[in-house]
């Protein structure tokens, strides 16, 4: 145990001696699990089947065999990310800590199979036992660890982190279940559980060894010790946290990183006093309790328990990462002040905003450190990233629950307040005002704590995600902290993997790319660049018409077969996928599919291309607005298919369950991309990043990164329309939708198709709210406004669509542009600006075992 320090003086950790069989310490066991070629393969697989499944080959089940090979691609990695891990400790490399309530992975053996270099060999391998390499992969389950855009995002960082060669740890919470698997009945959402863990999961390492207890209710008080005043936490509920650690290989498999989930547990198995006396319900009651904590993404916080669940939640993820990077810490320095050169802690949006309060606290009350050494400290490895600009978006907790929860953190909380408030009056005296609204705790009916202001407070560095965005935030969202703060505040526009979403993803598309320009791309995207003259080769051309072709055949077999969609590979296929909000605009989609409806039951000889509709989201279970349109969406689809009038011409499918191995599907099929949420609203986005990369064009507002876009491939190969942010600003008091409802006869007769109970199917009134939102209640998102210019754009892809050869020449551009969205340009500006952190790659010698293990 550690002592409090009074003079910032750290007593190490003992060491530990171990003895090993010198078979490891030479080696010898490393390399009969570390061949890549598929003899070596196949016996590692064939070994795992037996020895660790107790399988043979005839009585083994299709998810045998993928967690045989999984356990094989595992080996291949163990031995380098003992090998990086040990690397970064001997180099006492600075770290950085990347802490996400989200992580959405996708299927991992796929990816780290890519990443190792061995698909081939892996390949060859499946097919000489006789099994199929895909259907194997179909066998694993997506990570139930992530909803949207920021889980995705975390994922690529994690992907460039280790291919850089980034000394890092992702840290998250493993829940049982995800938020939900997602089924469609007679058009409405129903929600089921996503128990993605009941199968097991190969890749992930227990370590309770490492378990961390956290606290949670008590009351403090305080004491004198070691000549100063110390808080004392009491009677506070523990509740333990359990690691497992994932590996996260680079590309080329130098660097392995990891990824630290924690998994709450009970301090106590269950009451064997209540046991005996035969309450079997009170006897396991603690332990219920306590595993809630991780049981579920994102639990529904339409009422107060699951609002409480999720503050829990945050917290419990805060307390266990950052008592594990002190320890970690502990190991490597003998003083406090070399903290901020050893960790970078970046917290991914406010969901871990208590590492604020919670650092302070550890190093206050735990490690003895004076108040102005511990915000130091603490403002010195802190980062905050934000990721939205919707006011409502911004979390705040109610000061009872927090102060009943938490209370030494509200005491610290309020500290840091009162001397930020301090600070403030200094920077703007006189100016109460302000100080009112920098404060931290927002006064009213209800008293809340602000976290997006206690994150700029309290770190050194926020970012936005987008330069519009980082604007947006700096004169709009929060005008003031940027007033105070110039210097804190950065823009790093977020970028994609193209290992998982072009190399994986789209094998057929990056494999003409290699032929064409080499496979420096992988790691370079800039590479692509080199692409741009080849939009003017006709031959070019012709093969990346026939990869988009193959890639639309296999999306129309797989919604075929799955869903009972017959869908036509030579339509347009218009894809829509992304979570369901109203700011996203899936309404404005369904309207303009509304419009063409109505124009072709007009002039059904109008020339119009075939266009096949595609959405994919999924609406929180709390959200009615959200789940009312997926039943407008599928409403429009049935009244579509059932028209002889529009057949072939129109069609519109929603696939279910949306997901990273989905979109994996539907990505390189998209010929249009749609980006089209109300301008000042989408942070950045990365799904437009990820069309882009895959050939589509973009019809798009000038929101998010979609304006960087633009500027990257030119505006004449994307389709832009709508209002901009600073128009929607500042015609915010004077729009009137019942004015935008009556300018356009055309839009006008199609609405008033869409609401005249045509699409109710049954159910008079269905859509009511809906259209009610849009002329009733000041159509928020502009759907109105923008719905005119969206039928333009839309227009436009049409008439470029008929011209095959010039439509293939913009897709060609697009790919060559999008070298800038390579999330590897983010990590390297995030590395430059604001981490301080250097690559430390480890030579790839054979891992010196008698080190690692400190023989005697």
């Amino acid at each position: 145990m550690h002592q409090r320090a009074q003079t910032g003086i750290l007593t190490p950790y003992p060491t530990v001696a171990y003895r090993m069989p010198q078979s490891v310490l030479n080696g010898e066991d490393d390399e009969a699990r570390a061949g890549a070629d598929h003899e070596a393969i196949k016996r590692g697989y064939a070994q795992h089947l037996k020895y660790g499944l107790a399988r043979d080959r005839f009585a083994s089940t299709f998810h045998d065999r993928f967690l045989a090979l999984a356990s094989t691609v595992r080996d291949r990695l163990i031995a380098r990310w003992i090998e990086t891990q040990q690397h970064h400790h001997l180099s006492k490399a600075k770290r950085v800590y990347y802490l996400s309530m989200e992580y959405l992975l996708g299927r991992a053996l796929g990816q780290n199979v890519v990443n190792l270099g061995i698909e081939r060999e892996v390949k060859r391998a499946m097919d000489e036992i006789g099994l199929d390499w895909e259907a194997i992969c179909e066998e694993e389950a997506d990570p139930g660890l992530g909803n949207g855009g920021l889980g995705r995002l975390a994922a690529c960082f994690l992907d460039s982190l280790a291919t850089l060669g980034y000394p890092a740890f992702g840290y998250g919470l493993r829940y049982d279940y995800g938020m939900f698997r997602q089924r469609i009945e007679n058009g409405y959402q129903v929600e089921e559980p996503d128990d993605w863990l009941r199968m097991g999961n190969p890749w992930e390492i227990p370590r309770p060894d490492f378990r961390i207890p956290v606290y949670f209710g008590g009351r403090v008080e305080f004491a004198h010790e070691w000549g100063r005043l110390f808080a004392k936490w009491l009677d506070a509920r523990p509740v333990m946290g359990i690691p497992y650690d994932t590996p996260v290989v680079g590309h080329g498999g130098q660097t392995v990183n990891t990824l630290r989930l924690w998994s709450a547990r009970s301090a106590e198995e269950f009451d064997l006093q209540d046991f005996n006396a035969g309450d079997y319900v009170a006897a396991v009651e603690a332990k219920i309790g306590a595993e809630t904590l991780t049981k579920v993404l994102y639990p529904n916080d339409a009422v107060s328990a699951g609002r409480e669940l999720r503050l829990k939640q945050e917290y419990f993820l805060v307390a266990c990462s950052l008592h594990d990077i002190l320890r970690r810490f502990k190991t490597d320095f003998t003083e406090w002040k070399d903290l901020p050169r050893a960790a970078a802690i970046q917290m991914n949006d406010t969901h871990p905003a208590l590492a604020v309060p919670e650092l302070m606290r550890l190093l206050l009350d735990r490690e003895g450190l004076e108040w102005d050494e511990s915000w130091d400290l603490t403002l010195r490895c802190l980062g905050y990233t934000n990721h939205t600009l919707l006011p409502e978006a911004l979390e705040k907790w109610p000061v009872d629950v927090m102060e009943r929860l938490l209370p030494r953190h509200w005491q610290i909380i309020c500290e840091i307040n009162r001397r930020f408030l301090d600070a403030v009056r200094v920077h703007f005296p006189g100016d109460e005002d302000r100080v009112r609204r920098m404060s931290m705790i927002e006064e009213g009916p209800v008293r809340q704590v602000r976290m997006a202001h206690l994150c700029m407070a309290g770190s050194h560095a926020t970012n936005g995600v987008a330069r519009l965005h980082t604007e947006l935030l700096k004169h709009r969202v929060v005008p003031d902290f940027w007033a105070m703060f110039p210097e804190r505040f950065h823009s790093m526009t977020n970028g994609i993997t193209s290992r998982r979403w072009l190399l994986k993803a789209n094998p057929r598309l990056a494999a003409l790319i290699t032929e064409a320009i080499g496979d420096r791309w992988i790691r370079d995207l800039y590479e692509l660049k080199k692409l741009a003259p080849l939009a003017g080769d006709a031959a070019f051309r012709d093969r990346f018409r026939a990869v988009k072709r193959a890639n639309k055949e296999d999306l129309a077999n797989y919604v075929a077969s799955r869903h009972g969609f017959a869908v036509d590979p030579d339509s347009i296929f218009d894809v829509h996928v992304k979570r369901l909000h109203e700011y996203k605009r899936q309404l404005l989609n369904a309207l303009h599919i509304v419009v063409l409806y109505h124009r072709l039951r007009k002039s059904p000889a109008a020339a119009m291309p075939p266009r096949t509709f595609f959405f994919a989201a999924k609406a929180a279970p709390g959200y009615w607005m959200a789940k009312l349109l997926i039943k407008f969406i599928h409403n429009i689809a049935t009244v579509v298919d059932s028209d002889p009038s529009v057949a072939g011409r129109i069609k519109v499918c929603f696939v279910p369950n949306y997901g990273v191995s989905l979109a994996e599907r539907i990505i390189p099929a998209a010929d249009l991309s749609e980006q089209i949420s109300t301008a000042g609203t989408e942070a950045s986005g990365t799904g437009n990043m990820k069309f882009m990369l895959n050939g589509a064009l973009t019809i798009g507002t000038l929101d998010g990164a979609n304006i960087e876009m633009m500027e990257a491939v030119g505006r004449e190969n994307m389709f832009i329309f709508g209002l901009t942010a600073e128009e929607i600003a500042c015609s915010a008091h004077a729009y009137d939708p019942r004015h935008e409802y009556g300018r356009d006869p055309e839009i006008r007769e199609a609405l008033d198709l869409a609401f005249s109970g045509l699409f109710d199917l049954g159910q008079p009134g269905l859509f009511e709210p809906i259209r009610r939102a849009l002329v009733d209640y000041g159509d928020r998102y502009r759907h109105l406004a923008d719905l005119p210019s969206y039928t333009a754009a839309h227009r436009d892809a049409a008439e470029l669509w008929m011209k095959p050869e010039e439509w293939t020449s913009k897709a060609v551009l697009n790919v060559a542009a999008s070298g800038v969205f390579s999330s590897d340009r983010t990590i390297n500006e995030y590395a430059r600006q604001i981490w301080g952190v250097q690559p430390c790659v480890a030579d790839g010698e054979r891992v010196n075992w008698a080190a690692v293990y400190q023989v005697v």
